[in-house]
């Protein structure tokens, strides 16, 4: 298994997806995801109706569906609660079975014999945040996890010996750690990046399972991102250039400690390439680089490029999406299938050895998608996660020899049986012909039928993905099944500046923040009222991280367009956020300056200032609900406390939720679900839709309510129940 090392993280737990069912992203920055006709041609910040007022009127909407009249109400817990069980995998020798499940209430990692799964036991203690990702070491003695504080994204690397269940840390605390790669080849060792010298810059490390011995093999000022062999070894670096984009430089020689030099094979990536060009992975043998490319074409293509003869060889590509996912086997290293994602993902068999295992496991998921998590040495056992939209996620145990699958685990098994709606792709076209792959998930009462055509119109919540340099996907999403059954329509807009649909569609969100990416937005909401899903006085923005700035651009540039909005964790001012951005994104500036705006010239700041949701406050007139996290290092609380306290000069009503042992999202159950609670009360008063009471979806969380409880009913009461030292 190797990894390429990215200086952004990988995503947060997000608010629209269920924690059990996380998506690979490539470059999500602002990652938290929750999330016509407006006058065309229009140059100001304001493209929706104007207004001058300044109060923040509740609407008075007529209840939609009581609880009677409705489906049976799902309680929040068992959509954001804890999974039963989640993140399963196979150690490499066969020999272990491993999933994410709760101990004593909080996510840790749990292994058993392969030949005895019942005999499950707990292989970590966490007892605040939980663990939600871990990986078998190829010694076949070791279990490797990584573990933040607060949300604080410092990452330590941590080892627990399978044998005893004892941990201890491999990497430094207040230091920030990205594996890079494990390896069948040196399997008492793993390669990971390290910021403990300089904040700003990722060292190249290798660690001694055994012994806990660290190395420094590459000291780092100046590469943004490596790939590494199965020897371990650092083949190519990569350094942010001027527009954004990459210079590649690759090892001359064979020699650990031969120069890296300017890459002849990889060249420069310009920045207009950047988010859709990178190398992936090499073969074991060290002889073939597999990499995404869409110089020279719109949509990234995977290639294989023989190191020895620097042939290239096309082995994948799709006219309408970018390369999404790739299966290597165990051994060799070499990609047996791959996908690309347009709608839904979409696996094609590269190797006559695995077709008939893909085509097995077409069938396993049906109308829903499949992925293979991981794979045994002898390639005898496969792990498979399937999705469907309308179903809880679903681990199982491929044997290949027989073709059989067998069910391992159903993540949230309390969920079968309950009335889950099924989520429908679509296409929506923008004002300039864009077309915007999306999805919509239809409450019941507006699709009895099930068939995905409205029989009437209903409020609705528009959720805006993070990134913006990410996707929504198809699939099992635990804030669309959450809304439809409240009596929400719920739809998920992949907007300009979305990733996997090509370079072009990516880069036509570049300086769009508040422009042609919101338009994108207006425009699915009209599309939706026009297809009789959406009462256009009813919808509702809600979205996490850029989907957080989303919702405060939606309140504040086109206040008249949304009946209320939902910020979690979301930028207002853009020059603060730009400027405050953390130390390990230094080498990705460039990227933010051109593709957001440049906070170092005075027409970037101009820009970005315009761009900013606090500079409009004043033109707030719906409701606002503002969900924060205490340490975020990415979207500090200084983006959500200046635009409350801009309100509240302003005397405009808000509510300010705020968490003091979270990050870039609610990671906590308990927090997740006591956000979301006060969330139901929120659009409950704003769109007329259906409210479990609040009940004890506080108790065990850190929640503080700054500003607001006494606007949402029963929120201050809730609060008030609670004992006074959490």
């Amino acid at each position: 298994m190797l990894l390429t090392a990215r200086t952004p993280a990988p995503p947060a737990p997000s608010a629209a997806q269920d924690a059990t069912a996380p998506r690979p992203a490539r470059i999500g920055l602002l990652m938290l995801g929750a999330l016509a006709l407006a006058a065309c041609g229009g140059t100001g910040p304001l493209r929706g109706a104007q207004s001058d007022a300044k109060p923040a009127a509740q609407p008075t909407p007529a209840p939609i569906v009581t609880v009677a009249q409705g489906p049976q109400l799902i309680p929040r817990y068992v959509i954001f609660g804890n999974p039963e069980r989640a993140n399963g995998s196979i150690s490499p020798d066969g020999k272990w079975l491993g999933f994410i499940a709760p101990r004593d209430g909080v996510l840790n990692v749990w292994v058993a014999p392969a030949d005895k799964p019942t005999e499950a036991k707990p292989m970590t203690n966490d007892r605040r945040r939980g663990v939600r990702d871990f990986s078998f070491a190829f010694d076949g003695k070791h279990l490797l996890y990584p573990q933040d504080e607060g949300g604080d994204e410092n990452f330590q690397l941590f080892a627990a010996d399978l044998a005893t269940g004892a941990s201890r840390a491999l990497t430094p605390k207040g230091a920030r750690t990205e594996l890079l790669g494990l390896s069948d080849r040196v399997p008492g060792e793993v390669l990971v990046t390290l910021n403990e010298r300089d904040p700003k810059f990722f060292d190249v490390v290798r660690i001694d399972l055994a012994t806990g011995r660290r190395t420094t093999v590459l000291r780092n000022s100046e590469y943004g991102s490596f790939i590494a062999d199965r020897q371990l070894r650092v083949r190519f670096a990569s350094k942010p250039t001027p527009d954004g984009g990459t210079q590649w430089f690759e090892r001359a020689g064979s020699a650990p400690n031969a120069p890296l030099r300017p890459s002849a094979l990889l060249g420069r990536v310009p920045g207009a390439e950047a988010l859709t060009t990178e190398p992936l992975s090499i073969s074991a043998d060290g002889n073939t680089l597999y990499l995404r490319d869409s110089r020279g074409r719109d949509t990234s293509a995977l290639f294989a490029i023989n190191l020895q003869t620097r042939q290239r060889s096309l082995l994948i590509e799709d006219a309408r999406a970018d390369l999404d996912n790739t299966l290597l086997h165990p051994v060799t290293g070499v990609v047996q299938a791959a996908s690309t994602n347009y709608l839904q993902e979409r696996w094609r068999a590269l190797d006559p050895a695995v077709k008939q295992d893909i085509e097995r496991l077409d069938a396993l998921a049906g109308d829903g998608e499949f992925s293979v998590t991981s794979r045994t040495r002898d390639d005898k056992t496969w792990i498979v996660r399937v999705s469907k939209s309308n179903e809880s996620v679903k681990f199982y145990l491929y044997d290949r020899s027989s073709g059989r699958s067998t069910l391992w685990f159903d993540t949230r098994p309390a969920l079968t049986g309950l009335p889950l709606q099924p989520m429908w792709p679509v296409e929506i076209k923008a004002r300039d012909g864009l077309t915007l792959p999306s999805y919509v998930t239809l409450p019941r009462i507006a699709d009895p039928d099930g068939d995905g055509k409205p029989n009437r119109a209903v409020p609705m919540v528009l959720m805006v993905h993070g990134g913006p340099w990410a996707r929504d996907y198809f699939g099992y999403n635990s804030y669309h099944q959450w809304l439809a059954n409240r009596g929400y329509a719920v739809l998920s807009v992949n907007f300009r500046g979305s990733t996997g649909f090509g370079k072009n569609f990516v880069n036509a969100g570049d300086r769009q923040w508040g422009r042609k990416m919101h338009d994108d937005l207006l425009d699915a909401v009209n599309w939706a009222a026009q297809q009789g899903i959406a009462q256009r006085d009813r919808v509702a923005i809600l979205g996490g991280s850029y989907g957080g700035y989303a919702a405060l651009a939606g309140v504040t540039m086109t206040p008249k367009d949304f009946a209320c909005g939902v910020s979690i964790v979301g930028p207002s001012n853009l020059n603060t956020l730009l400027n405050s951005i953390p130390p390990y994104w230094t080498t990705l500036r460039q990227m933010f300056a051109q593709r957001v705006g440049d906070p170092d010239t005075p027409e970037g700041r101009a820009l970005l200032a315009e761009r900013s949701p606090l500079t409009y406050v004043d033109r707030i007139e719906r409701p606002l609900l503002i969900g924060q996290g205490a340490n975020d290092p990415r979207v500090k609380q200084a983006e959500s406390d200046q635009i409350v306290k801009a309100m509240q000069a302003r005397k405009i009503p808000v509510t300010y939720v705020l968490y003091p042992d979270e990050g870039h999202g609610f990671a906590r159950p308990q927090n997740n679900t006591s956000f979301n609670a006060v969330t139901e009360v929120f659009l409950g008063r704003c769109l007329g839709g259906r409210v479990e009471p609040i009940g004890g979806d506080f108790e065990g969380s850190s929640i503080t309510i700054p500003v607001g409880a006494d606007v949402l009913p029963g929120v201050k009461e809730a609060l008030g129940a609670l004992p006074a030292k959490r």
